[in-house]
């Protein structure tokens, strides 16, 4: 029989409680919605009035992966969705996860968290900035985490802050909070910081994702500040043979990476660092902390 839970007023049939997600370490299912109720202070206002996208895993790692913008069928009628037109569909609207019960829901389908630069009360105008670093092989994340400390230096002589979290993967992603500011404005400021970093550090840095140019370097994706892509949300697991989560780091962890190995974090690791740090991205939320985009 299938679980049923009281989430915040809202029942949930909670299924495949002891299906095993991420096979390194046998993490069940049931773990995973754990750990999403666990850290659902900290996850949801980063989700709150931001379309969602989705990429599903409900077989783990190794099984069919797909991706999804538009509400999975037999969404419930409580969970919120919001427009966000599309070319090829002009109606088409996506989950926006307001609340615990919602979170759960999703978490239950086995997902990543996708969100976009902007809220859903203002479309395409963006209120963040994302500089998503990844690694070429040999290269790993410590040569990102040198990228990243470039890169806040530069960020800062324009008068923005930057706060960095890993990606869950094999990189770090950079995420700048900004005054509200049209997607195109910031996607062509972000392209232009990734052309100036690689001029500066060419041996280290490139601005284009072809395949060729990118072995032992980091490539600096500045592409995901388009109104139409996503960026995987802070906190939120990522379809790995580990558990691993996109979680905040502080600036020394960044400076003292000297291996790999120091910033993979996974789902265990994240309680007692909500507890040791607190919310390391907090200064996203305070419109204080937001810079002008040049």
């Amino acid at each position: 029989m299938t679980p049923i839970t009281e989430v915040e007023g809202r029942r949930l049939a909670l299924s495949n409680l002891d299906k095993v997600i991420h096979p390194v370490t046998g993490t069940t299912k049931g773990e995973v919605l754990h750990y999403y109720a666990t850290v659902g202070a900290a996850i949801l206002p980063h989700l709150r009035d931001r379309p969602v996208s989705f990429l599903r895993y409900p077989d783990g790692p190794d099984g069919q992966l797909f991706f999804t913008k538009n509400p999975p069928p037999g969404t419930p009628a409580w969970v919120n969705t919001a427009p966000v037109p599309r070319s090829e569909d002009p109606g088409a609207r996506q989950v926006v996860i307001e609340d615990l019960a919602s979170l759960m829901w999703a978490a239950n389908l086995v997902v990543e968290f996708h969100t976009h630069q902007w809220r859903a009360s203002s479309p395409a105008v963006a209120d963040r900035l994302v500089l998503d670093l990844d690694p070429g092989p040999p290269a790993t994340v410590v040569e990102c985490c040198r990228v990243a400390l470039h890169l806040r230096e530069r960020l800062a002589a324009d008068g923005l802050q930057s706060f960095a979290k890993t990606s869950g993967s094999k990189g770090l992603h950079l995420l700048v909070p900004v005054e509200p500011t049209p997607s195109e404005e910031v996607s062509a400021y972000a392209r232009r910081l990734a052309v100036e970093a690689e001029a500066e550090l060419p041996r280290l840095v490139v601005h284009r994702m072809a395949k060729a140019l990118r072995p032992g370097k980091v490539f600096v994706d500045h592409s995901q500040n388009a109104a139409a892509k996503t960026t995987a949300a802070p906190y939120t697991l990522r379809a790995r043979a580990l558990p691993a989560v996109s979680a905040p780091v502080t600036w020394e962890e960044v400076e003292g990476c000297r291996s790999p190995e120091d910033l993979v974090l996974l789902m265990d690791d994240i309680a007692p660092r909500l507890e040791r740090y607190g919310e390391l991205l907090a200064p996203l939320f305070a419109p204080e902390r937001a810079g002008s985009v040049p």
